[in-house]
C-alpha cells in the first residue's frame, strides 16, 4: 500500500488553521461582551448584550464541531500512516 499523505495533511491544516480563526473571532467578539446586566441604562443595551450572546453562542458550537473534526480526523490520519508504514516494514523483511 502507497498512500499519499499530502493531501490529508493540507486539509488536516486548513481544519487546525479554521479551528484557530474561530478562536481569535471569538476572543475579538467577546472583547465587546459586558459581564453586567444593565436594564435600567436604557433599551439599547440589552439587544446588544443579547446579539453578542448570540453571536458567542454560535461560535463556541462550530468550534466545538470544528475541534472534533480536526482531532478525529488527525488520528485517522495517523492511524493510516502507522498502518501504512507497518505494511511497508513487513514487506521490506519479506
Amino acid at each position: 500500500m502507497n498512500l499519499n499523505f499530502g493531501p490529508f495533511i493540507v486539509l488536516e491544516t486548513l481544519l487546525a488553521v479554521s479551528v484557530l480563526v474561530l478562536f481569535i473571532w471569538r476572543k475579538t467578539v467577546s472583547r465587546g461582551e459586558d459581564d453586567n446586566l444593565h436594564l435600567m441604562h436604557g433599551a439599547s443595551v440589552v439587544p446588544q448584550q443579547a446579539a453578542v450572546a448570540h453571536t458567542l453562542d454560535v461560535i463556541d458550537k462550530w468550534g466545538k464541531i470544528l475541534t472534533l473534526a480536526t482531532v478525529v480526523f488527525g488520528l485517522v490520519v495517523g492511524a493510516a500512516y502507522v498502518y501504512d508504514s507497518f505494511v511497508k516494514a513487513s514487506n521490506l523483511g519479506s
